[in-house]
């Protein structure tokens, strides 16, 4: 890639970033019609990466990037091949169309500007996360897609369940973050790399390696959190309490295919073993099963739509793991359809809902007329989702019949699963395109009429996409279909299944599939109440038990800080003087130096002066009837170091000791004027020996280290370095001012700080202390 092509599409990345920090500014000027400038920057985003549709159909891939933490070898850096293009045109080109659905979904809300941020932000996360290269950066923008989710489905954030909802997706996916980052960590101990680009090229060796089952199981920890797998299936339809703009965009083409771009880009390097055919599979078809099961049960428009998009990531990762190279093509075929017909079926309920008042499919009815253009669009959709011919998800189901089969009793058993999940999703597919929109006109909260062109703009260009596509499956094939199959394979792939159904098992399984769909949707009522008797007979699920987890949590947390964190401040200093204690003494005994430890070196008479002084000062600390004695008498301690320091030829290091000594003493003493302290230690005894314990223990382990120190001959290096360094870098002949405010200068400011933020926090509380006699005189005036 040249410098011109790396510097643009570092902008590409960046632009979602900046049109995030304008966006509250244009919504300021423009309100909703904002919406229509925002949405320029996805746009040219992505005629950014249709730029490259053609070197990458012929075979190659682009990669750039910019040295980001040079000391550390982290680098910015971007990997494009025909799977992360696909998802970056996806993302940038829905992107595109989302941002004008929200500019007519919003249109008068009182933070569209706000909500205008958070997407664009996350547009930009995911974006960063499709091409990453760098494990550090596809790390940081996999986090960066949590954080940016919880912004926006916790955007009503006055509702409870909004609250809940978007925390429930924070921790379970950024706990799966946290096992991919340990996953991401392991593979760079196996191998070594730390990017994509030198992982895929290091071909079977992760698979060989001794960390291979742990490297598995971390990963797809990450992987089935986001894009909710069993049993983590939960978090997504509670997302749903989100605007719809955001349910039609993470929840149909970005976020919670992350997991899912995850398994496939590294199929490659860990697929092709028994434990990835087996795992994937299995939580695979579990979660298409329970997906369209639930979504079965649901009457909410959306709700709907988001349990099969959970039961197709769940048919994703299955077809994933199998890995032959017709699964391959038939996962790519599907994913590209799923983000069609399922932004544009989401996009239509959001449409009916802002139309009529309502998403309750029982409350729908003969919006036909009034809604002519939305139910064209929801038509075009279900059709892709239902697999009907000439459309794109008709290919993806004649794939992946092609793909399973019945070669064998396990193949058998997961092609049954595909043709019930299937025919569950046609079902639900065509009830939301059908049922709001024919049989008898039903009375809605709202007079329905057709939406403004932002509004159904978007169903209809994926829509009539989801035909077209397919129509032209020659061309789609070889710019989107073939690249991203070769990708994910690992060797190169040419898809060219087209419109013309396959003659054969696969035909017939479709017809199957088809004819069990129209039965399933003929008899939904039946299977509503069927699933609701079962679920309520089950009564507990995954959903509740996320709620309980969070309470134990909360509940032993509590416990724990009840204990740990009690309240007494001599119980911290006691657990602090015996942790520092141990740490000294324990490393010590351990490795044998406390009988090597030397004596006490000869000192002249005035040091044994100074020395005395410091343990007469210590009684008077120790036998002092009262507090403030003590506090007098402590000051003796800093003095005696003082002239330790003087002694030894350091007088500035002397005079900042007798300074900050007196200080101490004045401010202390100045306090403890004010506080009702007792004048005596009323402790009991076995408290004062507790303490003369740990207290003489401290000492103890602190002289033997300091004693073992001086045994050890003494290393200039670091005092060279200063001395010759202080006067040509720093221009100061003060060696240790200049240690100070030059080569420790950022601690300097750190420890300036962080007295600032004492000091404010100190005048804060004296000033609302002095403000209460004055409040409550008011009040009682």
């Amino acid at each position: 890639m040249t410098a011109d092509g790396q510097w643009m599409t570092f902008l590409a990345l960046m632009l979602p970033f900046a049109a995030a920090a304008i966006a509250p500014f244009l919504t300021g000027l423009f309100r909703h019609n904002a919406a229509w400038v925002l949405a320029i920057a996805p746009a040219l985003i992505f005629l950014h990466f249709t730029g490259f549709l053609g070197s990458v159909a012929g075979g190659e891939t682009i990669s750039g990037g910019y040295a980001w933490i040079p000391s550390l070898g982290v680098d910015f850096s971007w990997y494009i091949d025909g799977l992360s293009l696909t998802f970056a045109l996806l993302i940038s080109g829905i992107g595109t169309l989302i941002i004008l659905y929200a500019g007519g979904y919003l249109k008068g809300h009182e933070h569209q500007g706000r909500f205008f941020s958070f997407i664009l932000m996350f547009m930009g996360s995911m974006l960063g996360l499709v091409v990453a290269d760098s494990f550090l950066t596809l790390f940081v923008f996999w986090e960066l897609t949590s954080i940016t989710s919880f912004l926006l489905i916790g955007f009503d954030h006055s509702r409870e369940a909004s609250r809940r909802a978007a925390l429930q997706a924070l921790v379970v996916t950024g706990l799966g973050g946290l096992s991919l980052l340990a996953g991401l960590l392991v593979i760079s101990a196996a191998t070594g790399e730390t990017s994509m680009s030198g992982l895929l090229a290091v071909g079977s060796a992760l698979r060989e390696a001794p960390l291979y089952m742990a490297v598995l199981l971390l990963i797809l920890g990450g992987a089935f959190t986001k894009s909710a797998q069993f049993p983590f299936h939960f978090w997504l339809p509670n997302a749903m309490e989100a605007p719809t703009p955001v349910s039609a965009y993470l929840h149909s083409a970005t976020m919670v295919k992350a997991g899912v771009y995850l398994l496939m880009r590294l199929n490659p390097v860990l697929g092709d073993t028994a434990a990835w055919e087996t795992i994937l599979p299995v939580f695979g078809g579990t979660t298409l099963i329970v997906g369209t099961l639930l979504a079965l049960r649901q009457t909410d428009l959306k709700l709907m739509l988001a349990y099969t998009t959970v039961a197709s990531l769940g048919l994703l990762v299955m077809l994933t793991g199998f890995g032959s190279e017709k699964a391959v093509e038939a996962a790519v075929l599907y994913l590209v359809a799923h983000s069609m017909f399922k932004g544009a079926l989401f996009m239509v309920a959001g449409l009916v809902d802002h139309e009529s008042g309502t998403r309750d499919v029982t409350k729908l009815g003969g919006l036909r007329a009034e809604m002519p253009v939305t139910f064209g669009a929801a038509v075009l959709a279900a059709c892709s989702m239902g697999g009907l011919p000439l459309f794109f998800g008709f290919l993806a189901k004649e794939e992946i019949y092609a793909a399973l089969g019945f070669a064998d009793g396990w193949t058998a058993i997961f092609t049954l699963v595909a043709i019930i999940g299937n025919g569950l999703m046609f079902a639900i597919g065509f009830a939301v395109a059908l049922k709001p929109f024919l049989g008898p006109k039903v009375k809605t909260p709202k007079h329905a009429h057709e939406g403004p062109v932002l509004l159904w703009l978007g169903p209809v260009v994926l829509g009539t996409l989801g035909l077209v596509s397919a129509l032209v499956s020659g061309l789609s094939h070889y710019f989107v279909s073939s690249p991203m199959s070769s990708a994910v394979a690992g060797e190169t792939v040419s898809v060219t299944i087209s419109t013309v159904p396959h003659v054969g098992l696969p035909l017939v399984l479709s017809v199957i599939t088809v004819a069990l769909g129209v039965a399933f949707f003929m008899t939904i009522g039946r299977g509503r109440a069927a699933m609701a008797a079962v679920l309520n007979a089950i009564g507990w699920g995954p959903d509740k038990g996320f709620d309980q987890v969070m309470r134990g949590l909360t509940r032993t947390s509590y416990r724990i800080t009840g204990v740990v964190q009690d309240g007494k401040l001599d119980h911290y200093m006691t657990v602090t003087f015996v942790a520092v204690a141990a740490a000294l003494l324990i490393p010590m005994v351990l490795f044998g130096e406390l009988p090597s430890m030397p004596s006490i070196p000869a000192m002249p008479f005035y040091e044994w002066v100074v020395l005395l002084i410091g343990v007469i000062g210590l009684g008077a600390v120790i036998y002092a009837r009262d507090r403030l004695t003590a506090i007098v008498s402590l000051g003796i301690q800093g003095f005696a170091v003082a002239l330790l320091f003087m002694l030894m030829g350091a007088p500035d290091l002397s005079f900042t000791q007798f300074m900050v000594e007196t200080l101490s003493v004045v401010i202390l003493a100045l306090v403890m004027t004010r506080l009702r302290l007792s004048p005596t230690d009323h402790r009991p005894t076995r408290e004062k020996i507790g303490d003369v314990v740990v207290s003489g223990l401290c000492g103890t382990a602190l002289g033997l280290m300091l004693l073992k120190v001086t045994q050890v001959p003494f290393n200039g290096e670091l005092s060279e370095f200063f001395a010759q360094n202080s006067r040509v870098i720093a221009h100061g002949r003060n060696i240790v001012n200049v240690i100070i405010v030059d080569f420790r200068g950022t601690d300097t400011l750190g420890e300036i700080a962080v007295v600032m933020i004492t000091g404010l926090a100190i005048l804060a509380l004296v000033r609302i202390r002095a403000a209460k006699p004055a409040d409550t005189a008011t009040k009682e005036g």
